[in-house]
């Protein structure tokens, strides 16, 4: 005889011992010496109370309960199964209220690793909304570049990430969560200010600019659009300090029009037109393939195409 065979009434467990709500409902019957009551308890009725009841018994090959006019009265067995049914159903419960706290401990925190532009300038809007629906959660940011922000997520160390570049790493998956321009800008003293005519964009690819470093969602679109780059003028790390190079007339600078919206209308900068090239991009939510976010990344995501 194998030992499958061995065991009484054969199969797993899951086939051998009643469900919990069949568990509960014989519990409610034995605290309430009633099975409408019990029924009412659980939440289903009485014809469905008595039809689990009996299904139970089949299953376990005993009877339960004694119906009579005056109620209904746990046999002898019943009263033994019962006993054991409560180990059980506090067992479950044990087991749900560790489940809820890894929960919680999971949605009292959220790790974003966001490119520089939208950490920046779109984020903290994101941000403050998040908190206003979840404001016992948590939340670190790690700004970078869009090469920074794969590695972050490949790595364990952010649970949802946004970037700039063409293309997601191998291993992420990603949604378009808006869309983005990039414009040349100079100081208003820089010669191309006074330009009457659009720059070209062979002119601009051969022009040493203030440029992010590489690994950038930015450079990276600008490099693919212009199909290659001069050696730049200076490399910078941050969105901000290329900004403050081209206000203070270090030279011609690309930027997400995101960032250079108040220093056109106050003219620290002036915005030059390019033809011949498309300088838009594509602003993404990145996660690891197959772990698509829950809690409050889900929340978070959900709330950039608001």
């Amino acid at each position: 005889m194998s030992e499958t065979e061995g065991r009484v009434g054969g199969g797993t467990l899951a086939h051998r011992v009643p469900d919990l709500g069949a568990l509960e409902l014989l519990l409610a019957v034995a605290r309430l010496g009633s099975l409408g009551a019990a029924a009412r308890e659980v939440g289903i009725s009485q014809p469905a109370a008595s039809s689990r009841i009996r299904s139970m018994e089949r299953q376990l090959g005993v009877a339960l309960v004694d119906r009579s006019p005056r109620g209904s009265r746990l046999t002898d067995a019943g009263a033994l199964v019962t006993d054991w049914a409560r180990r059980v159903v506090e067992a479950a419960e044990a087991f749900d209220a560790g489940a809820q706290a890894l929960r919680d401990r999971r949605d009292s925190r959220l790790r974003v690793a966001a490119s520089m532009t939208i950490a920046e300038y779109l984020l903290p809007g994101w941000l403050l909304a998040l908190r206003a629906q979840r404001p016992d959660t948590a939340v670190s940011l790690l700004a970078g570049n869009s090469t920074a922000v794969a590695e972050r997520l490949l790595a364990d160390e952010a649970d949802l990430g946004f970037v700039e570049g063409l293309t997601v790493t191998q291993g992420l998956d990603s949604t378009v969560i808006a869309h983005d321009r990039l414009i040349v800008v100079v100081a208003p003293a820089h010669p191309w200010a006074r330009r009457r005519r659009p720059l070209a964009a062979a002119e601009l690819a051969a022009t040493p600019l203030v440029l992010r470093e590489r690994g950038s969602g930015t450079r990276q679109v600008l490099d693919a659009a212009l199909g290659g780059l001069a050696r730049p003028l200076i490399e910078l790390s941050s969105t901000t300090a290329v900004k403050a190079s081209a206000v203070g007339g270090a030279g011609p600078a690309v930027l997400s029009e995101l960032a250079v919206g108040e220093e056109l209308a106050m003219r620290r900068l002036v915005s030059i037109p390019v033809e011949g090239v498309a300088l838009r991009r594509d602003l993404r939510a990145v996660w690891p393939t197959g772990h698509r976010p829950t809690g409050p990344a889900r929340e978070l995501l959900s709330l950039t195409r608001g």
